[in-house]
């Protein structure tokens, strides 16, 4: 039963999977359900009762995030180019969606991003991708490397973690701001908190950016360094956002059972780009160890 259910659900996350990586390609019913190799017939039924959302409305929304990302980016394409991506036949009915979501035109987020109704609008997505059952790990991802010390800017988020991707947009921007891009310069998570703390208050988090050489911290963030030493590493590959699984996995069931003590500095993870594009990111948890 398990290993059946294992099997469903990793049917399920090849279809997100695909959404991401075909964002521009055709997304229709009988096209995605084909890459999970189910009854077109069923298969809307499927995905809602799975994420909660429509097929549809789960497209069209991850679309819009990613017209979004490209419309704070500033200097990315047009505004009519940007609608065409995301599937509108004119700048005027894209324009129309986006204002109906944020509560702004595309022009005036492109100028002056408003984040709140920006986190609002995606909870839905957000919790549709959340809704994916854990990932199960096992000893044998897990090695012991030593790692070197690494000297980094970063880019605090304190307070509730529902507002961080206000707060990783901002990152984004002021990383590109400061020349720092992701192919050259390594991008690490520290987490100084559990993921839902009782109190939202208390959630802590860092972005930090790798620096390759001894150029001053641009001014927006602080300089720091992830220290080096003997770490535990469990890599994460396809859909990384959410990697509270592998670090329950690593607490909870390896560090036990290895023998191994942890040391005084948070889990943490670096996250990057593989060489292949469809085979989508990859992030790897870092547990320090004495």
């Amino acid at each position: 039963m398990t290993t059946a259910l294992d099997h469903y659900q990793a049917r399920m996350q090849r279809v997100l999977a695909h959404i991401d990586q075909h964002l521009d390609g055709d997304l229709d019913l009988e096209a995605v359900s084909s890459v999970a190799a189910f009854s077109k017939f069923h298969f809307h039924r499927q995905f809602k009762a799975t994420f909660g959302v429509s097929l549809h409305r789960y497209v069209q929304l991850a679309r819009l995030r990613r017209a979004s990302k490209r419309l704070a980016d500033g200097q990315g394409p047009s505004v009519t180019d940007i609608a065409l991506e995301a599937g509108y036949e004119a700048p005027d009915a894209f324009a129309r969606a986006f204002r109906q979501r944020f509560s702004q035109s595309p022009s005036d987020f492109r100028k002056a991003p408003d984040w709140a109704p920006w986190l609002a609008a995606f909870g839905p997505l957000n919790a549709a991708r959340s809704r994916i059952m854990q990932t199960t790990f096992n000893p044998d991802q897990v090695t012991i490397r030593e790692v070197a010390p690494t000297r980094v800017a970063i880019f605090e988020h304190r307070g509730d973690p529902d507002t961080q991707d206000a707060t990783i947009q901002r990152f984004i921007a002021w990383r590109k701001g400061a020349g720092l891009s992701p192919r050259t310069n390594p991008t690490f998570n520290i987490w100084h908190s559990e993921r839902r703390p009782a109190d939202p208050a208390d959630y802590r988090m860092d972005l930090c950016v790798g620096l390759l050489d001894d150029r001053p911290v641009e001014e927006g963030a602080k300089a720091g360094e992830i220290p080096g030493g003997r770490c535990a590493v469990l890599r994460v590959t396809g859909d990384t956002h959410n990697l509270e699984p592998a670090a329950l996995y690593l607490y909870r069931d390896w560090l036990p059972a290895s023998g191994e003590e942890m040391r005084d500095f948070p889990i943490y993870c670096q996250r990057f780009f593989l060489d292949e594009p469809e085979l989508g990111t990859a992030a790897e948890l870092f547990l320090p160890l004495r």
